[in-house]
């Protein structure tokens, strides 16, 4: 196949799904959900309410920080492997300004609800503290914090839309090419005008990748820590958003599945490439009981009051099952079943441990959040929880949709260098003892 044959296949994928899924059940989840939080509000459960709108805020906002931060740092470190699937991780980028939504309502509507119990106790802290943690100071960092980042990350995702835009803008139609035409006004589609859009995508991404980790940890200080605002822990910046990163290679690890099928690009992601990504997720799954395990172990050795009544209250007592189910969805589960080739390779396998580890990472949100909040015993999920978990995913994957709809899912450029990377270097020079020569993408036949 030439490889003026190649982009043109490409440039069709781009366009090829309708992601009626994520489009139109997201937005019925996304109303039931609602519907369900308004009666809720409405009926004498509103602290139950809010408190798991923000659990799903913390966890989908993560969600897609993390997704985009993925995209940022395979800019950085110029990955090549990932040319097909990167665009279904960076797509996550269209849930941003619900994010920014959400954190608005939760510090008007909901902060009451949520953060009561903490001004309960602001009182017998310092005035430095207090001030720190008073609801203008603490809206205002959010605010501004989450803005920048969200921006950046929209600036990143652009600059890396752009050169696909003016190479499927003559197959886009309608609204769509109205809007190609809109974005491509001023951008120089000539081959220097391109090397420097590749030098600006790589200016970004460090840029977005440092600002992830600072402002993902003033995330978890003021959305978690500041809950309790007791203890504290210096590594609970770095646990939320490396969670978070975690959280956005399972999640790209079921994307690459629905999207690769609807845009008809899925045999182009080539055993080799689904074990890459699986080797992310399980690297990811220990490097998070690593920072779990360092943050337990500083407060057990020191057991000071302060730090040890956090970890008390979710390791014993009614909460404990939900601590044990932490612990087996995010890291026994995964780490056991994609420590194989095999699993990470077949789809079947990695769509069900990148599902456990997913809702672990939820219920580890949830076990973070509640019993700083909550005035019941123990926990429990009935409709006020289920209302905004239903409302919270489903914009996500509406907002996902949407943002299938309107840009290229398939990169032709990146998915260009990830093809003739596999389909014309010589098996041997970059396999390793995992890989066979059934694992790269092959030469079509004629007519293919």
């Amino acid at each position: 196949m030439t490889d003026a044959v190649l982009r043109g296949r490409l440039a069709g994928h781009a366009h090829g799904g309708r992601f009626r899924l994520f489009v139109i059940g997201g937005a019925l989840l996304a109303l039931a959900g609602a519907a369900l939080f308004a009666t809720a509000v409405s009926g004498g459960d509103a602290d139950r309410a809010w408190q798991l709108f923000h659990v799903n805020w913390l966890y989908f906002t993560g969600l897609a920080g993390g997704s985009v931060a993925i995209a940022a740092v395979h800019k950085i470190t110029q990955a090549k492997w990932s040319g097909v699937v990167l665009r279904f991780a960076e797509a996550a980028v269209a849930f941003f300004p619900v994010s920014l939504l959400g954190l608005v309502l939760i510090f008007t509507v909901g902060y009451d609800h949520i953060y009561g119990p903490m001004q309960e106790q602001l009182h017998v802290l310092g005035h430095g503290k207090a001030l720190w943690l008073s609801r203008p100071w603490m809206f205002g960092r959010l605010l501004v914090g989450l803005s920048a980042l969200y921006y950046l990350g929209w600036r990143l995702i652009r600059a890396d839309l752009l050169p696909d835009l003016a190479d499927t803008r003559d197959q886009a139609e309608g609204r769509r090419r109205r809007r190609y035409d809109a974005m491509l006004a001023g951008f120089d589609a000539t081959e220097a005008g391109r090397a420097a859009q590749e030098v600006r995508i790589h200016r970004l991404a460090p840029m977005y990748a440092a600002t992830y980790a600072m402002v993902f940890s003033m995330v978890a200080f003021d959305a978690i820590m500041a809950l309790q605002p007791h203890w504290f822990s210096n590594l609970l910046g770095g646990f939320y958003f490396m969670g978070s990163f975690l959280g956005a290679h399972m999640l790209l690890a079921l994307t690459v599945m629905y999207s690769g099928h609807q845009t008809g690009a899925w045999h182009l992601v080539s055993p080799k490439q689904r074990h890459d990504l699986g080797k992310l997720c399980f690297g990811f799954t220990v490097f998070w009981a690593y920072l779990m395990y360092a943050q337990f172990l500083v407060i057990w050795y020191g057991n000071l009051p302060e730090e040890t009544g956090f970890v008390f209250a979710r390791l014993w007592g009614s909460w404990l099952p939900i601590g044990r189910a932490v612990f087996l969805g995010v890291f026994l589960i995964p780490f056991f079943g994609l420590l194989g080739v095999t699993p990470k390779k077949f789809p079947g396998t990695m769509a069900l441990f990148a599902c456990v580890s997913l809702v672990g990472l939820w219920l580890e949100r949830y076990l973070m959040v509640m019993p700083s909040v909550t005035a019941l015993e123990g926990p429990a999920f009935g409709l006020p929880e289920l209302g905004p978990t239903l409302l919270m995913l489903g914009l996500f994957l509406h907002a996902y949709g949407l943002f299938a709809r309107a840009f290229p899912m398939v990169s032709p450029r990146l998915a260009e260098i990830t093809v003739m990377a596999e389909r014309h270097h010589a098996v041997e020079d970059f396999k390793d003892h995992d890989e066979k020569a059934s694992d790269f993408l092959a030469e079509p036949e004629a007519g293919q």
